[in-house]
């Protein structure tokens, strides 16, 4: 299995500084990614709960968080083999050609090293302060991922949908490659269909191993059913490790406990089907200590035989 890992986009010292030492050291330590996610505000009287469950408090991470895409753009100038990718960005949130423009040349500057993940989103919040309708926001979702292939796709580009018309125009840069589109979510039915039917691959969040295994199998035979080839698709579970000195009992959340439960979770996910797990540090207090507490996992997870050998 191979690691990410999300950069800092707190407010720990210096914002410039934190990104660049972690970018560095992640790509040293032998960490595969780095990832960025977004939240425009943090309200303090949500409408929402976190992740759409209702009276969940947000989490203090969420307080002050930078723009993802241009932290991505920052670890691109001083990493060189790392891949960048949005875990996630709410697709209704920004303008599909916008999002896609800039998605293409933060791959030309990074060499070909863009992921693009995305969400249909969870707060009604975000939608009002930009002014989009929250009502809408599955349907742009889908939307985004179809502009945004469209105009990656060969000159000239010829695309409409509800918000947006490309008439016979050069759209221009064009990612290196196929850029990977990944979705977030998948706690509806409807949700899974459609990373089964549009996305390269699916980033669960919140959801213990067990969840996963389930929950990927079902996105496996839908993707089948619609003529696809389950076997191209790609599992990046996210994973908020909380180490603890002890121990932890059994009514435990995944990821939290002593390193070995630790390891012994990222096992279970490797045996559900992941390709890569993409490591959220929130209680790291400096860049260093992140830099310290990431170091750490790595050297287990290569001890205990987890970390799939650089360069496969």
């Amino acid at each position: 299995m191979r690691f990410g890992l999300y950069l800092p986009q707190g407010e720990l010292a210096d914002a410039r500084h934190d990104v660049i030492t972690v970018a560095c050291e992640a790509e040293r330590a032998g960490y595969n990614s780095l990832w960025a996610f977004e939240r425009v505000m943090f309200p303090l009287a949500p409408a929402d709960g976190m992740s759409g469950v209702p009276g969940l408090p947000w989490v203090d991470a969420y307080r002050h968080t930078t723009d993802p895409l241009t932290v991505l753009t920052l670890a691109a100038a001083v990493t060189e083999k790392v891949r960048l990718g949005t875990g996630i960005l709410v697709a209704g949130l920004r303008p599909a050609h916008l999002l896609a423009r800039t998605m293409a040349t933060l791959d030309q500057l990074s060499g070909g090293r863009a992921v693009l993940g995305l969400g249909a989103g969870w707060s009604s919040d975000e939608f009002r302060a930009v002014g989009a309708d929250f009502r809408r926001r599955g349907r742009s979702l889908e939307e985004t991922i179809d502009a945004c292939r469209a105009l990656w796709g060969s000159n000239p580009v010829s695309y409409q949908d509800s918000r947006m018309v490309v008439d016979n125009a050069l759209v221009n840069p064009k990612p290196l490659a196929r850029l990977p589109i990944l979705l977030g979510g998948g706690k509806t039915d409807v949700a899974l269909d459609r990373i089964a039917r549009k996305a390269d691959g699916w980033i669960p969040s919140g959801l213990g191993p067990v969840a996963v295994a389930g929950q990927w199998k079902r996105i496996r035979d839908l993707a089948a059913g619609h003529g696809r080839n389950p076997a191209e698709l790609g599992l990046y579970p996210q994973v908020r490790p909380l180490v603890t000195a002890a121990d932890l009992g059994s009514d435990r959340m995944p990821g939290q406990g002593s390193m070995a439960q630790v390891v012994a979770d990222l096992a279970a996910y490797a045996e559900a089907g992941a390709d890569e797990a993409l490591i959220a540090i929130l209680d790291a207090r400096s860049a260093g200590e992140m830099v310290d507490k990431a170091g750490a996992l790595m050297t287990a997870v290569t001890e205990a035989g987890l970390r799939q050998p650089t360069g496969e």
